[in-house]
């Protein structure tokens, strides 16, 4: 079957330069303009993701008038679109006002057909990653799970795991680092529950102090203490029904953990000043930073405590682990706060793309949603570019996407541990990797493997 060639618009007024680019561009469905209005609907029409153009189109052909007014007109009629600006030696500041405009990138002319396949290649991909962020945002709107944003395969194992446990009345931990999305998840836990009509009630141990968080958890009668004017309920009591999140467990005090340990195994629970014993039926959710078993093996955390709450463990990768998400959470958040703050579409320069993938997150996605707000306020014109970010470390190219490249070397690491498995055997190998012996031999020879035999 055949795979469709995806759509790109070349605007040019020279027929042989256009019979040009056409011809070095064979691997897209071209469509080609000689000027703004068949422009413009080639846009209406086909809708293209990426456009090639150059600044200098009749009425105007040695100036840029008429190029900019057109990439306006693209712009305001279709914002998502990638535009390629193609320009002469001496029309460098003409390119920048383009991209100010709105414009992807720039190209100089005569054009190096594999550098300008390049470009087209990263803009065809990083259009297709911001439609995809939106069919995602457009499918989960009313989804439990519509906070989690990913394609990580690790997350998305993830997703199906918490939607299996959630109609359960299985006790959750959570572990991962700060910013990967805890709370997101809890909430997840208990909006795919029965308990999804009832309170979500939520606690961080390590916000509150020590002398407080019991109160805050169990509540406490008249006159429990000083300043007790009236009767108040914990935080666990005004769950009943529903759940209840304890956040950064491994920060709760061990006279509380005591206390707690024994709500799980009674469910009843006593205010502070007071005698009774209430009975109160919650799904406890519980996350942390910390590794709780360590803690265990130190004495700062109860064994039997940890194991009645982690009936049902759940660990959340790092961003940094998540391939490919860090660019889909970059668009993601640039949408979100380009409406939150009033502001046109925005796209990310090619740099400020390369920083975002090469940056490792050590605040996960906290710290990128942080850093894209900042960005979308800062940027100037259309398009964020790597200063805007505002990033620590410099000098970060971008990388280039190469899909030979990436084949070879999944090839190779896979030959590579086949025969390591079967010690060199190479008709074993073969059939770990499903595939025949001449194939085999074909591949090994391609990349240099020898089995040393």
């Amino acid at each position: 079957m055949t795979q469709t060639k995806q759509k790109l618009l070349i605007i040019e007024d020279d027929p042989g330069l256009q019979k040009q680019l056409k011809w070095s561009l064979d691997a897209y469905d071209v469509a080609v303009a000689g000027d703004r209005e068949a422009a413009l609907a080639q846009i209406r029409r086909h809708e293209p993701a990426v456009v090639t153009m150059d600044l200098g189109l009749p009425p105007d052909p040695d100036g840029s008038t008429e190029g900019l007014a057109t990439l306006q007109q693209i712009l305001a009629l279709a914002p998502d679109t990638r535009v390629i600006v193609l320009t002469g030696n001496q029309d460098h500041a003409n390119a920048v006002k383009a991209i100010g405009l709105g414009a992807y990138d720039f190209h100089q002319k005569p054009c190096d057909p594999e550098v300008l396949n390049l470009v087209i290649q990263r803009a065809f991909f990083l259009h297709d990653l911001q439609q995809q962020n939106r069919r995602m945002q457009r499918e989960q709107a009313y989804s439990p799970m519509a906070g989690v944003i990913s394609r990580a395969p690790s997350m998305l194992k993830i997703c199906r795991n918490v939607e299996k446990v959630a109609p359960t009345s299985a006790s959750v931990m959570l572990l991962g680092e700060s910013g990967t999305g805890k709370e997101v998840l809890a909430r997840a836990v208990h909006a795919l529950s029965p308990r999804a009509k009832e309170r979500f009630m939520a606690i961080n141990c390590a916000a509150i102090p020590e002398n407080l968080l019991e109160s805050e958890l169990f509540g406490y009668e008249k006159g429990a203490f000083t300043g007790a004017a009236k009767q108040t309920k914990g935080k666990v009591e005004l769950a009943h029904g529903g759940t209840f999140f304890l956040d950064e467990v491994g920060d709760l005090p061990m006279p509380l953990q005591a206390k707690l340990l024994r709500f799980l195994q009674e469910r009843v629970i006593e205010r502070i000043g007071g005698h009774e014993e209430i009975p109160v039926d919650v799904r406890i959710v519980c996350a942390t930073h910390q590794k709780l078993k360590e803690l265990c093996a130190t004495g700062r955390f109860r064994e039997d405590l940890y194991y009645r709450l982690s009936e049902i463990v759940v660990t959340i990768p790092p961003l940094r682990e998540r391939e490919g998400d860090a660019a889909l959470l970059a668009h993601h958040f640039k949408n979100k706060f380009c409406a939150a703050e009033g502001r046109a579409s925005l796209h990310f320069a090619p740099d400020a793309i390369a920083a975002i993938e090469a940056y490792p997150w050590p605040g996960n996605v906290r710290e990128m949603e942080n850093y894209i707000k900042r960005a979308v306020i800062m940027a100037d014109g259309n398009t964020i570019v790597a200063d805007d970010l505002g990033l620590p470390g410099e000098g970060l190219e971008e990388e280039p996407i190469n899909l030979r490249q990436v084949r070879d070397e999944a090839e190779y690491k896979a030959i590579v541990k086949a025969l390591a498995r079967v010690d060199g055997n190479i008709v074993k190998a073969s059939e770990i990797l499903g595939i025949s012996r001449p194939t085999m031999y074909d591949l090994m020879s391609r990349h240099n493997i020898k089995t040393g035999a």
